[in-house]
């Protein structure tokens, strides 16, 4: 990490310090807010993706938001909080791109305040169990190393009902050491859930993500030390030979896991964009096959570009009866937007 921005107010607070130590070499420069770095529109978000800096801040606000209505894992209510925003992978598919004029990284060090918004979310909650999404806009895990994000919020979750509060951990990465060297027994409300394509697909347009087969291999470590794993198949991506691609992908899962009982659950859903998301997307990647695919359309409302809805019901059924050869159906939630 070259440059690292820094917010006057969390200058001196222990977690800035701890990174600022690990990264002595860096140019700092102090801000007042992060948003006068990360919002400006005049910046070039492909060049920065290149070589992004780190934006260290305080989050302010409601910490603790409600989810789109069909992003479920099964749990009575669903929210999502954000101690980053922007990943370190670059997937062409990515929505971030899309929602922010930056590429740089923005780690909001004040833990503690998302543990008491955790506290309160569950406090005032009608419905249990309450699924708290982390990789919402960004990925949880990635750069675990530097914000040791999952270390600090395990121990969180362990003293929380089960019943009332889950934690999932959306990722791409295979840095699951904090789940792995974890002291006590693996927490049953917390789900490792690894994003996962076709091997062929991911070589493609999944820049920097670790392979698929060594995701899939964490996948099989969690299991056999009894963490409960998520497998997200989402978005579905067209490809040349798609079901025996998608077959391939289910196959290498399942075909050597031992206790498949313990894959907490599916999602899968269709690659979708707003329309003026999409626009911006594909201008920074002008030509990028799976952004300029003919079989992308605009929808009848004129609001988004998705695959045909003829499409996308057939890719959905298809990847759905393969999954059902190894999963209950209940299992495997559909996340339309």
């Amino acid at each position: 990490m070259d440059t690292i921005y820094v917010e006057d107010e969390i200058r001196d607070h222990p977690r800035t310090v701890r990174i600022l130590e690990k990264f002595a070499a860096a140019t700092v420069i102090p801000c007042e807010r992060f948003g006068e770095v990360f919002n400006p529109r005049a910046q070039n978000f492909r060049l920065q993706k290149q070589r992004p800096a780190l934006i260290l801040a305080k989050k302010y606000g409601k910490l603790v938001l409600p989810t789109p209505p069909d992003y479920s894992i099964g749990a009575a209510k669903n929210v999502y909080f954000s101690h980053m925003l922007n990943c370190l992978y670059d997937c062409r598919y990515c929505f971030l791109q899309g929602m922010y004029s930056s590429a740089n990284y923005v780690h909001f060090v004040n833990f503690d305040d998302f543990k008491t918004a955790i506290r309160d979310e569950l406090e005032t909650a009608a419905d249990f169990p309450v699924c708290f999404f982390s990789g919402y806009d960004c990925d949880s895990l990635a750069l675990e190393n530097l914000t040791g994000f999952a270390a600090e919020f395990l121990p969180v979750f362990a003293g929380l009902d089960p019943e009332k509060a889950w934690l999932e951990l959306r990722t791409k990465s295979v840095n699951v050491r904090p789940l792995l060297e974890y002291p006590g027994d693996p927490l049953p409300n917390v789900i490792p859930a690894f994003s996962l394509t076709p091997d062929s697909v991911a070589r493609e347009i999944e820049h920097g993500a670790p392979p698929v087969a060594k995701r899939i291999n964490r996948v099989h470590s969690l299991i056999r030390q009894g963490w409960f794993v998520g497998l997200r198949l989402d978005p579905l991506i067209a490809c040349e030979n798609f079901e025996d691609e998608y077959r391939g992908l289910i196959e290498s899962i399942f075909s050597e896991l031992k206790n498949p009982e313990l894959i907490h659950s599916v999602t899968l859903g269709p690659l979708r964009f707003p329309k003026k998301m999409h626009r911006k997307i594909a201008g920074l990647y002008p030509g990028e096959p799976v952004l300029a695919d003919p079989k992308l359309v605009v929808s009848p409302d004129g609001k988004r570009v998705a695959y045909a809805d003829e499409m996308e019901r057939e890719q959905e059924a298809f990847v759905m009866a393969e999954l059902g050869r190894f999963l209950p159906v209940d299992r495997i939630f559909v996340q339309e937007d």
